[in-house]
């Protein structure tokens, strides 16, 4: 059975919105204004990864529209990493297939962020932020880095080492070197688990604004982070795993942690959680 999120629900991740400014050939057309390209979005099929003898999922469906926040949870254990290590090309699958939803090839379309940093501690944040352009041998763009600091509130430790910041400067840096990438799809896997409670909620903030006009898929344990940034909410349960319909909730991110649907959809995401404890 495919999870798909519905499309009567969608609600309009890297840097500002993805927006193709309007470009004109000459003056013959100059009163056209080129469109901007349709956001990607993911169609999984029919996934399966076995290892060791053991089923961790088979026959997995999911869509998600171009432009969505979506949020994966579930126990520790069950599969989560390893979906999205396969959505990136991290890993490969047993069976079944991931594309992008507009036919086109996703190699180099997708950034993706795990749980550390993996910040390189002989460079300063600024070189961290350009690291996927040197390594692809690529010219580095620093004008666009130091602008990406300057959105991360880092613009005044660009040339200071890793060892010098704190752990939530160090996520932020490790965020301006996701959006560096500019990729319209983003995979992150609890990126904001090791920060503290108050410096989880700015990074989160900012996420949220940066991320926009992005399809992204956040892996977290934290249902109060899934229901103030995501669309739609998925649970990945089971022996093999399966995931479960999504829960939608309407209204832009970032939400206040009071707000009202946030809490009724809080408690239904931990009824569902907590039954998925052994007893």
């Amino acid at each position: 059975m495919t999870t798909a999120i519905p499309l009567s629900e969608r609600t309009a991740p890297m840097t500002e919105p993805v927006v193709q400014r309007s470009r004109f050939a000459g003056t013959r057309n100059a009163s056209v204004p080129v469109a901007a390209p349709a956001i990607p979005g993911l169609r999984v099929r029919d996934l399966a990864l076995r290892f060791d003898g053991r089923t961790v999922f088979e026959g997995l469906d999911l869509d998600i529209a171009g432009g969505e926040f979506v949020v994966l949870l579930g126990t520790s254990g069950v599969g989560k990493s390893s979906l999205v290590k396969i959505i990136a090309g991290l890993a490969r699958p047993s069976e079944g297939s991931v594309a992008a939803t507009d036919g086109q090839p996703l190699a180099h379309r997708i950034a993706y962020m795990g749980q550390q940093d993996l910040l390189y501690p002989w460079l300063n944040v600024v070189e961290n932020v350009m690291l996927g352009s040197r390594l692809r041998r690529e010219r580095r763009d620093r004008e666009r880095a130091l602008h990406l600091l300057s959105r991360v509130g880092l613009a005044d430790r660009a040339r200071a080492l890793p060892a010098q910041l704190s752990g939530g400067m160090r996520q932020r840096a490790a965020i301006a070197r996701t959006l560096y990438e500019n990729r319209p799809i983003v995979l992150m896997d609890e990126p904001f688990s090791a920060l503290d409670t108050f410096t989880r909620a700015r990074v989160q903030d900012l996420a949220a604004e940066l991320l926009q006009g992005r399809t992204v898929l956040l892996i977290t344990h934290d249902p109060l982070e899934a229901c103030r940034l995501g669309h739609h909410l998925l649970v990945l349960s089971g022996q093999p795993a399966t995931l479960g319909p999504p829960i939608s909730i309407h209204g832009p991110i970032p939400r206040a942690p009071d707000d009202e649907e946030l809490l009724h959809t809080q408690g239904r995401l931990m009824r569902v959680l907590t039954e998925l404890q052994p007893k």
